[in-house]
């Protein structure tokens, strides 16, 4: 059994300008919510979104949101275990195979 897997996805209500046609951060956060335990039955993982016009819970997330603010990142930022899995318009390809690298398999 896998431990539990932290993934986040930080995002805003606002669509992000570079994304045009992308679903907004919170559709990609439920998407994934969904998504995730339909490839990966029974493998443990917590998944939270953390909106980036909020106060941060922690300097760890306070560091990504302004890395995002000043344009290193593009959101909704995927990060799985601490390592950004996917940016800007989210694809589940990448965002799997993170998962597999931290021992996920595929039913």
């Amino acid at each position: 059994m896998t431990k539990n897997i932290a993934i986040e996805v930080y995002g805003a209500e606002v669509i992000c300008a570079s994304c045009v046609n992308a679903p907004s951060s919170l559709d990609t956060f439920e998407w994934l919510q969904a998504a995730i335990p339909r490839k990966y039955k029974d493998q443990p993982f917590s998944i939270t979104y953390i909106d980036i016009e909020k106060e941060p819970e922690n300097d760890r997330q306070k560091d990504y949101i302004e890395r995002i603010q000043n344009d290193e990142f593009f959101y909704p930022l995927v990060l799985v275990e601490d390592e950004v899995a996917a940016e800007g318009y989210v694809q589940l390809k990448p965002i799997f195979k993170e998962l597999e690298k931290h021992g996920f398999t595929a039913e």
